[in-house]
C-alpha cells in the first residue's frame, strides 16, 4: 500500500516512519509513505502556499493552485485513491473506517494548515474529509502519521501476527481485556490466578468478561454498536446489576 503525504513539512515524517512496525514495514517494502513537498507545486519566488481570506478574518487560508497541482500530480499515478483531507468538520476517524480504508491500493492524505483550505479544492478534489478527534492540531501531519499507523498495521504482514489486529481494541467493538505477564508477582499484586490454570476455555470467558466490563465502566457508547452473543448480553446485565448496587 501507498500513502501519498501532501504537506509543506515533508521532514516532518523522517523520524516516525523508521520507528516500530511501521518502519520495519517500509523497510520490507509491504508499505510506503511517499511525502510530498506541496511548496514544489508553487510558481512564486517565495513559493507562496497561504494567503489573506476573502471577506476578512483572523488567519491564512491555503490557496488552491499548489493543491491542484499537487493532487492532479498524485492522480496521474494513482487514478483510484481516495483524497483525504484533514480537517476538524471531517468524519471521525475509527476503527472501521481504518479497515475500509486499508482496502485500498494508495490513499492521498493531504495535510491542512492555517485556517483551512479553499474551499474549492475540497469540492472538486476531495473525497473524504478526516477529523482524528475533537480538539485542534497545528496542521494535518500529525493526523497523518495516525491514520498511517492505524491503517498500515491493518496491511497483511505488518503485524508479527495477523490476529494481533483482529484481537486489538475497537477491532472487536469492545475495548481489550488487561494483561499480565512475568513476574507472576509485583510488589504485593499477583497475576489472576484464572490466567495461570490452563484451562483455555476459562481464560477466555474471563478475557470476555472483562472486556465487556471495562467498556461499560469507560466507553459505554461502545456497546450500543458492539456484536454481542447471548452471553454477551447476561454478562453485561450482571455487571449492570453489580455497577448499580456499588
Amino acid at each position: 500500500m501507498i500513502f501519498h503525504v501532501i504537506t509543506i513539512f515533508p521532514d516532518y515524517f523522517d523520524s516516525p516512519l523508521k520507528q516500530g512496525v511501521i518502519g520495519r514495514a517500509i523497510k520490507e517494502g509491504i508499505i510506503e509513505v511517499n511525502p510530498i513537498d506541496l511548496r514544489s507545486f508553487t510558481t512564486d519566488r517565495h513559493r507562496t502556499t497561504d494567503d489573506r481570506p476573502y471577506g476578512g478574518g483572523a488567519g491564512m487560508v491555503m490557496i488552491p493552485q499548489p493543491l491542484a497541482k499537487a493532487i492532479s500530480s498524485v492522480k496521474r499515478e494513482g487514478k483510484d485513491a481516495p483524497v483525504i483531507l484533514f480537517s476538524p468538520s471531517g468524519q471521525l476517524f475509527d476503527h472501521q473506517l481504518a479497515r475500509e480504508l486499508s482496502c485500498h491500493k494508495e490513499l492521498i492524505l493531504v495535510c491542512g494548515r492555517y485556517e483551512g483550505v479553499d474551499q474549492r479544492i475540497i469540492d472538486r478534489f476531495v473525497d473524504l474529509e478526516l477529523s482524528i478527534g475533537d480538539y485542534v492540531l497545528s496542521g494535518g501531519e500529525p493526523a497523518a502519521l495516525v491514520v498511517i499507523d492505524a491503517v498500515g498495521r491493518l496491511i497483511p504482514g505488518v503485524l508479527g501476527s495477523d490476529e494481533s489486529a483482529v484481537n486489538d481494541s475497537f477491532a472487536t467493538g469492545l475495548l481489550e481485556h488487561p494483561h499480565y505477564t512475568r513476574p507472576r508477582r509485583f510488589i504485593d499484586m499477583d497475576v489472576p490466578e484464572v490466567l495461570l490454570s490452563g484451562d483455555h476455555k476459562k481464560i477466555e470467558e474471563w478475557r470476555r468478561k472483562k472486556s465487556l466490563e471495562i467498556t461499560l465502566k469507560r466507553r459505554p457508547e461502545l456497546l450500543e454498536k458492539a456484536n454481542l452473543s447471548p452471553s454477551d448480553i447476561r454478562l453485561l446485565n450482571q455487571l449492570k446489576k453489580e455497577q448499580d448496587k456499588g
